[in-house]
């Protein structure tokens, strides 16, 4: 009975106010309510008040992660490894582990074994992302700089021989390079896309 009102949410994920609203229930009541059903397993908890039910979650697609994503932490865009697989452009295949960057905190979060793994950066390295299908994604050559940004300070790794260079738009990298410390650029010359003076 509960289920089938919880089913008539005809959302993938929400709060406190719907669960209130289709159970006839108080806010207070409903964030009690999902914590319980939570536990029983007939709802996923995402985040505080950010709720699945459990049937969908089975069934959640890529794109559904990646928006979740950008939910659960807030400012923050898919990139790395992720968003290049996305493109089609490493060999490196990721099952459900979704890398993005953010502004807040660098925090990993499992929920039921779905990664969020979030990288803080400096603001002023936060651009060159768009806004695809309900989520925020880096450009491929946005998605490489932050990889190698995180990796010449030692806070990331990425298998370069797995990436397909010429799917990339090197005068882009070149561009937004500029913005990166000298560090990134000398790694990226290192790697062959940019130019050694």
């Amino acid at each position: 009975m509960v289920y089938t009102k919880l089913a008539s949410i005809n959302r993938l994920y929400f709060g406190y106010e719907e669960i209130a609203r289709v159970l006839g229930i108080t806010l207070r009541s409903a964030a009690v309510s999902a914590n319980r059903y939570a536990r029983q397993g007939l709802l996923v908890r995402i985040r505080r008040n950010l709720y699945t039910l459990s049937e969908k979650w089975k069934g959640i697609g890529r794109e559904e992660l990646f928006e979740l994503a950008g939910l659960i932490q807030a400012p923050s865009y898919v990139s790395l490894t992720t968003a290049l697989s996305y493109y089609d452009m490493t060999t490196q295949v990721q099952q459900g582990f979704v890398e993005s960057i953010a502004l807040k905190r660098t925090k990993k979060i499992d929920v039921k074994g779905s990664i969020f793994n979030y990288c803080k950066i400096d603001k002023k390295l936060y651009f060159g992302f768009r806004r695809e299908r309900g989520f925020f994604i880096a450009s491929p050559e946005k998605a490489l700089l932050d990889a190698v940004y995180l990796m010449s300070i030692n806070r990331y790794s990425l298998d370069m021989a797995a990436i397909d260079s010429g799917k990339l738009n090197t005068a882009s990298i070149a561009a937004m390079a500029k913005k990166f410390p000298l560090k990134t650029r000398q790694a990226l010359k290192e790697y062959g896309y940019l130019k050694k003076a």
